[in-house]
């Protein structure tokens, strides 16, 4: 089989349906959309319903959404044993080894897992337990 010789399989192209054609084409005079009404004279709406109240307004709402959220990226001890003693684990150091692939509103250190490394961390924020469990295994916190 050449380049010129490949063709698509059979009944996977079809052509497009072009309506209002006339007709003979099946699809002429009202083009599918039945016969009178709002509907077949013009267009409604994404979501009109007839002036029934629709659906998005007949559910109650709540909540909001809070732009001034910050989100931060997760880090949990156990995670921070890669590291080797003495370390200074720098959100730039964290990105670098792949523990964090977006800094976005900066860093938060977790408390789950048991760290056995005595390590510098900078973060933006630490949990309670995080803190005592770093300081327990002799390293120290710095808040940025």
């Amino acid at each position: 089989m050449k380049l010129n010789e490949l063709k698509p399989a059979t009944g996977s192209r079809s052509k497009r349906l072009r309506k209002g054609r006339g007709l003979s084409s099946g699809h002429g005079f009202t083009s599918g959309r039945g016969t009178k009404g709002q509907k077949a004279h013009g267009k409604t709406r994404l979501g009109f319903e007839g002036g029934q109240m629709p659906l998005y307004r007949q559910i109650p709402k709540r909540g909001f959404t809070n732009i001034n959220r910050k989100e931060y990226a997760i880090v949990n001890l156990a995670s921070l044993n890669k590291f080797d003693d003495g370390t200074e684990v720098t959100p730039q150091l964290l990105m670098e080894s792949g523990l964090v692939k977006n800094l976005k509103s900066g860093i938060k250190v977790l408390g789950s897992g048991k760290l056995e490394k005595k390590l510098t961390v900078k973060a933006n924020k630490f949990s309670a337990s995080a803190v005592s469990a770093i300081e327990a295994a002799g390293g120290k916190t710095e808040v940025m």
